[in-house]
């Protein structure tokens, strides 16, 4: 008899897993966002939002007849011409001390659009001229506010519920699962400033078809709008990105919403209070000035009087790039913090 040694047989070969691609997890992650609940109730409210303020501002705004607008015409080109012979009577008798400018010590020649038709009449008409950048940053703000609240609970639902931990047995690499997350956030942001700009523009179409004055436009005006708007995107997507960051760190939505309220509302106006030479950190006033039109100055006061008894203010101009970079800057670092902690903590 011969031995006969028997080799096992090979086992079948099954197939592949599939390893999950970045693109379906960003698939993947774009329908969950689509499919949280208290996302699409801040978008309706938002919505419902937008309908009642224009029917608010409907109510604001009237159609004088053309006899009182030219009345109100009149009368601002009478006051222009009495502040102009004030103005006239002051460089001629007025005792100007050295190194003070004529504009300084008597005021500056005052012209046409410094007076808006709105303040001589009962209810003026829409003027988009002059509402057109105001809007635009109003709107801004309250994408930004939207955008804020949709990046916390985008993230803070995930910690919250542990769907996070459930998510990573799919897709086991952190920074993956990180990075599609903020895909899908500052493509919903854009998207949230966008519509929030253009819901302006809507809303003032129909305040100047219902209660406008027709008239026309100053040059440049709609360079200037759409570059306000543009910068309000920006901030829309900067807001975003901090709460999420955020909530992230603290891996509770209800506490960083609590931050964030804390450090708006009492910690920034204790540092105008106490310390205002600090204001051109704070962020609301770069976020003013990255949307509003030629950025922000803020008047810096001394503590104490000089030698003269003056209390001139320092003007700081604060411009769009500054504090967009301050802003990106702070988001970046909080993104960065939350990022390192994903990486590292553990997660059970």
């Amino acid at each position: 008899m011969s031995a006969v040694v028997e080799q096992p047989s090979a086992r079948p070969a099954g197939p592949d897993l599939p390893r999950s691609r970045f693109g379906d997890l960003l698939r993947s992650e774009l329908h969950r966002f689509r499919s949280r609940r208290f996302i699409q109730v801040v978008l309706v409210l938002a919505v419902v939002g937008w309908v009642v303020a224009t029917g608010i501002a409907l109510t604001q705004f009237g159609n004088p007849e053309p006899a009182e607008i030219a009345r109100a015409e009149q009368q601002i080109d009478a006051d222009l011409a009495m502040n102009e012979e004030f103005r006239q009577e002051c460089l001629a008798e007025a005792d100007i001390p050295a190194g003070t400018s004529p504009d300084d010590f008597c005021g500056p020649e005052q012209t046409r659009d410094d007076y808006q038709l709105s303040w001589y009449l009962d209810q003026a008409p829409f003027d988009l001229g002059s509402a057109g950048p105001p809007g635009a940053l109003g709107f801004a703000a309250l994408a930004a506010v939207v955008a804020a609240l949709v990046g916390a609970t985008w993230i803070g639902a995930e910690w919250s519920t542990r769907s996070i931990v459930a998510l990573l047995f799919w897709v086991p690499r952190r920074m993956q699962v990180l990075g599609a997350k903020l895909v899908v956030l500052t493509g919903a942001a854009v998207v949230i400033g966008v519509v929030a700009q253009a819901g302006w523009l809507a809303m003032s179409g129909v305040l100047r078809a219902v209660v406008g004055r027709d008239g026309g436009l100053p040059a440049g005006f709609w360079s200037d709008l759409l570059q306000t708007q543009a910068r309000g995107v920006l901030l829309t997507v900067i807001a975003a990105l901090l709460a999420f960051g955020l909530t992230n760190l603290v891996r509770n939505t209800g506490a960083a919403l609590g931050i964030a309220f804390v450090y708006l509302v009492i910690v920034e106006n204790l540092v105008r209070g106490l310390r205002p030479r600090w204001q051109p950190w704070l962020l609301t006033e770069n976020a003013l000035a990255l949307v509003q039109q030629g950025g922000s100055t803020i008047y810096l006061y001394p503590a104490q009087p000089d030698r003269y008894g003056s209390t001139e203010p320092v003007e700081y101009y604060l411009g769009h790039l500054q504090a967009g970079v301050l802003l990106g800057a702070v988001a970046v670092v909080v993104l960065a913090a939350g990022a390192v902690l994903f990486a590292r903590r553990d997660l059970q």
